[in-house]
């Protein structure tokens, strides 16, 4: 077996020698009757008391001088029906009806997708793994029905995966949405969870701050919208661009809500402008950043057209809330995805996640990382995202070697030739409207 490459045994039975490790049982309880001098078949409890006495048990050698792994899970489940075909054993279900494949497909249990290798920190040098899990449900499933059936799913992927090494689980996409934001599935694992929606906020923030100074903007000045306010991510997100750029609108559905989050933000930000409102029309036209974060499924959330010259669209959603057949009427306009994350050493997810090589998203470097640095608990969970923790993620992203990923916009990276392209667009219609065309000094291109 060490020839083989195995690094630990596990035998059922102790061993009685060195030299043997492996014992039957038939001839282990030949022992016990001879010890016990009962010449005949021992009765069930007294084999129990004699096993006990002994002290039995089951053994644990190591073969191999390496120690084991730091090991995660994380958790995916397909965006469209059309996804659900990728996966190996499903890819008869192209043949079906789509909404069939959709419905049946949410009802079945996680399932295992592949093994995460290669993700090294910089600051230990140690090489940690992954398992990449999956639900079958899509985002419409896993929001047409009650918490409890997603629940259920996530503790069940949680107890395969503690079964698999992993001592701490991320939740991907919508599952870090569904009910209470991770709450109850901590609560019924035996192994750490987190949403990964810190790393996240840090992620997206650090990618629109590029964004902006790209398009020839400053983080400073100006103003930034937040659609999807009130929600986990959102909120975080507006509480810090208040401390950044000092004017900001919130934009959510739920006017109590909406006041809440207006109140704290002025608490912590005095002189912040914080403006609250149910619908964003009216403030695009002044934005120079928007941020979108909502749980929507029409895609209708920005009405692009109004948003002024060179503004950039930082799309945390997924599914995403600005269509690429919307934003290629806007052109003098950039619209970037929610900042993803290069994981330090060779990473190989051994499965299409929708990224180039070695890219994560922010969600799954968040688990990652945890686990590079050995925290295994419970750490960003719920509708109330700690700024402290956010901060944390942050540091700890640098200390371990992460960097953010070149700007992407609709699966594709944003070069400085488009940069170039979108400013000359963005001072043309100015010009145009009869606004102001600012000149201001050459940024570094990425």
């Amino acid at each position: 077996m060490r020839e083989r490459g195995v690094a630990t045994l596990v035998t059922m039975t102790p061993p009685l020698c060195t030299e043997r490790p492996f014992v039957a049982t038939d001839v282990l309880e030949a022992l016990a009757v001879a010890v016990m001098e009962c010449g005949a078949q021992p009765i069930e409890a007294d084999m129990l008391d004699f096993i006990d006495a002994a002290d039995w048990r089951p053994t644990v050698q190591r073969l191999a001088d390496v120690e084991p792994k730091a090991c995660f899970a994380f958790v995916i489940h397909p965006l469209a029906p059309r996804y659900i075909a990728t996966h190996p054993a499903l890819r008869w279900t192209r043949y079906l009806p789509s909404r069939l494949v959709e419905r049946v497909a949410a009802r079945i249990p996680p399932i295992y997708i592949s093994r995460i290798k290669g993700i090294r920190s910089k600051a230990t040098g140690r090489e940690i793994e992954g398992i990449l899990l999956s639900l079958g449900a899509t985002p419409r499933e896993l929001m047409r029905r009650r918490p409890s059936f997603t629940y259920r799913r996530l503790i069940n992927a949680a107890r395969m995966a503690e079964r698999m090494g992993a001592k701490i689980m991320g939740l991907g996409a919508f599952t870090s949405v569904v009910g209470d934001a991770g709450i109850t599935v901590a609560q019924k694992s035996d192994i750490g969870i987190t949403s990964g929606n810190s790393l996240t906020v840090a992620a997206t923030l650090e990618a629109a701050k590029r964004a902006v100074l790209l398009m020839g903007g400053r983080i400073d000045k100006g103003r930034a919208v937040v659609i999807g306010a009130t929600g986990s991510i959102g909120s975080v997100c507006a509480r810090l661009l208040a401390q950044a750029v000092g004017d900001v609108v919130l934009v959510a559905p739920r006017p109590e809500k909406l006041l809440a989050l207006k109140q704290l933000i002025e608490r912590e930000t005095p002189n912040a402008r914080i403006v609250a409102a149910t619908h964003a029309d009216a403030y695009l036209g002044d934005a120079d950043l928007i941020v979108t974060t909502t749980s929507a499924l029409t895609g209708k959330v920005i009405a692009i057209d109004k948003l002024k010259p060179g503004a950039v669209v930082c799309d945390v959603a997924r599914p995403a809330d600005v269509k690429e057949a919307d934003a290629r009427r806007r052109p003098d306009v950039l619209v970037i995805e929610s900042g993803e994350i290069l994981l330090p050493g060779t990473p190989n997810f051994g499965f299409d996640i929708g990224l180039p090589a070695g890219t994560s998203y922010a969600c799954l470097a968040e688990t990652a990382l945890l686990t590079m640095e050995g925290k295994f608990e419970d750490y960003t969970l719920g509708r109330n995202i700690e700024i402290e923790r956010v901060k944390e993620m942050y540091h700890l992203m640098k200390k371990h070697g992460l960097e953010l990923a070149g700007l992407r916009s609709f699966d594709r990276y944003i070069t400085d030739i488009d940069i170039a392209e979108k400013r000359q667009l963005a001072d043309e219609r100015r010009r145009a409207l009869g606004l102001p065309v600012e000149h201001p000094e050459d940024i570094t291109t990425m």
